[in-house]
């Protein structure tokens, strides 16, 4: 099974940015959907952005306009680009993807993929 692996956490001051990268070990691009989710500190796991295969982007209310998720697929890389950071986005980042080499698409059929996940601390 191909495997994410997930860098670019840090420790980081409100207003920073941080760039999120997520990197897949498959040596075919068969990248269908991909996302980003994140856990903070006793909450449950939550949407933070989306990507189609097609460039359709979907993002919690919480980070719209201040992160932008992108994806390479020549690369088999995602990313996410995070500014004006705040106490709030503190979490372990986990990058996400249906992994599908097939032809027709159906729910179900991709394989599920999660990284281990990168940890973003933000303190004023």
């Amino acid at each position: 099974q191909v495997k994410l692996v997930e860098s670019g956490g840090d420790l980081a001051q409100v207003g920073d940015s941080l760039r999120l990268s997520c990197s897949a070990d498959g040596n075919r691009n068969c990248m269908y959907a991909m996302g980003w989710y994140r856990q903070a500190p006793g909450k449950e796991r939550e949407l933070v952005a989306q990507i189609t295969r097609g460039g359709l982007t979907n993002y919690a209310a919480s980070v719209q306009g201040r992160f932008t998720i992108s994806k390479d697929e020549n690369k088999n890389t995602l990313a996410l680009q995070m500014t004006s950071l705040r106490p709030e986005d503190t979490a372990v980042y986990f990058c996400n993807v249906i992994w599908f080499c097939g032809v027709v698409y159906q729910p179900g059929l991709g394989a599920d993929v999660w990284g281990k996940g990168t940890r973003v601390t933000v303190s004023s």
